[in-house]
C-alpha cells in the first residue's frame, strides 16, 4: 500500500509504517486508513505480530495534524475504525504489537505508542504530551500513562507537557529497549520473529486478561479466568495447542503451535 501508511508483510509478521511528510502526523483519513489496516490485522488468522514505525529519522509520529484541523478536520470527527490511529479502541485485538520509535513521539503518536504491547525506541527520540500548551487535553494518555508510569512522573508529563528523552523514558518504564537508530528496525523484526513463533492463543488470552483486568480488581480477575468467563482463555483451555504445549515440554522438544 503506497502512502499515507506503507504496509510490508512477510509470513505472520505486518509492518506498518506512517508515511505522511514531514512530520508523519495524522489527520482524519490516515486514521481512518490505519483503523482498516489493524482491523484486517487482527482478523486474518495468518498474521501474528505487527510493527509500527515511521518514516524517516526525526519522526515516529507528532499525533493529531494541525494543519488539516485547521483546513476543516474536526478534532471529534470520524476517526474511522478503531479510533485515533486505528487502535487503541479497536475490539478485540489480541494480537502482540511493537512500536519502533523513530523519532519524536508526541501527543496523539505518544498515545499509540501506548496503545502498543512493547516499545523500541532510537537512542535520539524524544517524548511529550505538550497538549497543555495548546489548550487541550491528551485525553487516552490521561486514561494509560498513569497506569503504566509513576502518578507523579505521569502528571509531570501531562501538566508540564515537558520532553522526555528515550533514557528517562526507558528508567521510568515506558519503552523496553533503547537502539542505536541503525539497529533499530533490525531489532523489531528480531522481536516480531520470536513472537510469530510463540502461541498466538496464549497471546491471545494474555491480552484480554491484561486488559481487562485494568479495571476490575485480583480476585474478580481471577475468578473470570477460572470460571473460563474470557472467549480468549476459554478457546484457549480446549485447544490443541495447549496439549501440544504440554507435550512437548515432557518430550523436551520445540512446541509447533498451530493456533487451534
Amino acid at each position: 500500500m503506497t502512502g499515507p501508511i506503507l504496509t510490508r508483510r512477510e509470513g505472520g509478521i505486518l509492518e506498518v509504517t506512517i508515511d505522511r511528510p514531514k512530520a508523519n502526523a495524522i489527520d482524519l483519513k490516515t486514521s481512518r486508513a490505519m483503523g482498516e489496516i489493524f482491523r484486517d490485522f487482527r482478523d486474518d488468522p495468518e498474521l501474528r505480530v505487527a510493527i509500527i514505525t515511521g518514516t524517516g529519522e526525526k519522526f515516529f509520529c507528532p499525533g493529531w495534524d494541525l494543519k488539516a484541523a485547521a483546513e476543516g478536520d474536526a478534532v471529534d470527527g470520524d476517526y474511522g475504525v478503531g479510533g485515533f490511529g486505528g487502535m487503541q479502541e479497536l475490539r478485540d485485538l489480541n494480537k502482540p504489537i511493537i512500536a519502533a520509535v523513530n523519532g519524536i513521539c508526541c501527543g496523539g503518536g505518544l498515545e499509540i505508542a501506548l496503545s502498543t504491547d512493547l516499545i523500541l525506541a532510537a537512542e535520539h527520540a524524544t517524548f511529550a504530551l505538550p497538549e497543555i500548551r495548546s489548550g487541550t487535553v491528551a485525553d487516552a494518555a490521561s486514561i494509560k500513562l498513569p497506569k503504566r508510569i509513576p502518578y507523579h512522573i505521569a502528571m509531570d508529563m501531562l501538566l508540564t507537557g515537558r520532553w522526555l528523552e528515550a533514557t528517562e523514558a526507558h528508567r521510568w518504564g515506558f519503552v523496553n529497549e533503547i537502539l542505536p537508530t541503525g539497529r533499530l528496525m533490525e531489532r523489531a523484526w528480531e522481536l516480531a520473529r520470536l513472537l510469530e513463533s510463540g502461541p498466538p492463543l496464549v497471546y491471545a488470552a494474555i491480552k484480554e486478561v491484561v486488559r481487562e483486568a485494568e479495571g476490575r480488581d485480583f480476585q474478580a480477575t481471577m475468578n473470570k479466568i477460572t470460571r473460563r468467563q474470557f472467549k480468549t482463555v476459554d478457546v484457549l483451555y480446549s485447544s490443541e495447542d495447549q496439549l501440544e504445549g504440554a507435550r512437548a515440554f515432557s518430550e523436551k522438544r520445540d512446541p509447533v503451535w498451530k493456533g487451534r
